[in-house]
């Protein structure tokens, strides 16, 4: 008779929150296509800042499960409550970070300029390996199926095993690669600052390459059976997935550096000169261009209709994804190289002004972050929610009993 009751007022006993889409590595996925599910803000509320020890510049939050993970050139990585700012861990490098995280399974990837790959406890933050390249590592690690992918300044590209860090092949190009490889189909694509290539994913093997007519910073997105990307030749080449023919190329007025967003048939990226460009990605005839005050070095993210960037100006930019008219900006206290992540209602991303910044409001009931003494959580059972349960039982049950022996029954 109790346990309907029971059931009304236990907690965890009511339907499931629909389930956010966490931003976990580079332009949010594997193809990093830049596009997200999750509502985005439609204000410019601050929800926090956190400041750090020198520039956030080509590093930006990845957001996983209620933590936001993210990297500075003060050498320290954070893991921060994605709702409060708060930090929970934090882990000193050798050198600067400017790679974007990767979250996958309870571990934490990212490169640093102190030659290395390091793998993190996401829950504590202690070391579970590292593994030394020759050069500097800006590119930002892409985890698939168990492996991670990687490039140095060394000129590798490098898979390595997830869960040891061994590696399993390098592919040897003739440039730096600042570069995170996106990863489709068994296949790997990736620029190097002379070639795009793309390479079987479990041997290493050349499919393909294409040269463009520059060097090359931005990072391939891959959508539908093409391959998006920038070049300091002022281009936003289209190439043929397959085979690397080329389909179309865009010409802007300035680098494109930025890495593009691909969503609802439109591509997103921004240029040197200044501008915020939307492209149909069949044909790549421009659907609309937005001007800020400087060069745009960020990549945009799309979420709820709106395409987040961020420019040198010093500001952050929401823009209609249809009409790429303003919604809203956006002031932080230098200029804005960081890229920016969409996860539960907000916008994260850094600035050279030392600060991460956190826009919107959360949307939906995230996890309680662990603090960094906090023990690793047990596996969770097929059964969470009975635990509470089982414990209001034990309390009605107790209570029972005392009162019937109290009446001699």
């Amino acid at each position: 008779m109790f346990l309907p009751a029971i059931l009304a007022c236990t907690p965890g006993i009511e339907a499931q929150q629909p389930a956010v889409d966490w931003w976990s590595m580079f332009h949010h996925d594997s193809a990093h296509t830049g596009y997200s599910t999750s509502a985005g803000p439609l204000t410019n509320q601050t929800l926090w800042k956190f400041k750090t020890g020198n520039s956030v510049e080509y590093s930006a939050p990845s957001v996983v499960n209620g933590v936001a993970f993210v990297g500075s050139q003060d050498r320290t990585f954070y893991a921060l409550d994605a709702a409060t700012g708060s930090k929970i861990w934090s882990f000193v490098a050798g050198n600067s970070i400017k790679s974007i995280a990767a979250v996958a399974n309870d571990v934490v990837y990212f490169g640093s300029l102190d030659n290395n790959v390091y793998a993190l406890n996401a829950k504590a933050g202690s070391l579970k390996w590292n593994y030394t390249t020759d050069n500097q590592v800006y590119s930002s690690p892409n985890v698939v199926d168990g492996v991670v992918y990687v490039g140095s300044n060394d000129h590798y590209i490098y898979a390595l095993n997830a869960e040891d860090g061994r590696k399993i092949w390098s592919f040897q190009t003739s440039n730096y690669v600042w570069s995170s490889p996106a990863v489709v189909n068994g296949v790997v694509y990736v620029t190097s600052w002379d070639y795009v290539y793309a390479l079987d994913a479990s041997t290493g093997n050349r499919i393909w390459s294409f040269k463009p007519k520059d060097s090359m910073y931005s990072s391939p997105a891959v959508v539908d059976g093409v391959v998006y990307f920038g070049s300091n030749d002022h281009n936003l080449y289209a190439l043929n997935a397959d085979n690397g023919d080329k389909i179309w190329n865009f010409t802007t007025n300035g680098y494109v550096t930025s890495s593009p967003a691909v969503a609802d048939g439109i591509v997103y990226f921004g240029s040197d000169d200044h501008n915020v460009y939307a492209l149909n990605a069949e044909t790549g005839q421009k659907v609309w261009s937005y001007k800020t005050g400087d060069a745009i070095d960020s990549y945009a993210a799309v979420a709820s209709g709106v395409v987040y960037i961020g420019s040198k100006d010093d500001y952050v930019y929401a823009l209609d994804a249809k009409t790429g008219e303003k919604i809203w900006t956006y002031k932080t206290g230098a200029d804005v190289e960081s890229f920016t992540s969409v996860a539960n209602g907000v916008v994260y991303i850094g600035s050279n002004d030392y600060y991460i910044y956190a826009i919107g409001a959360i949307t939906a009931q995230q996890p309680t972050s662990l603090s960094p003494t906090s023990p690793p959580s047990p596996t969770v059972p097929e059964f969470p929610t009975l635990m509470p349960l089982i414990l209001v039982i034990i309390s009605v049950l107790s209570l029972i009993v005392i009162k019937i022996r109290k009446i001699g029954l």
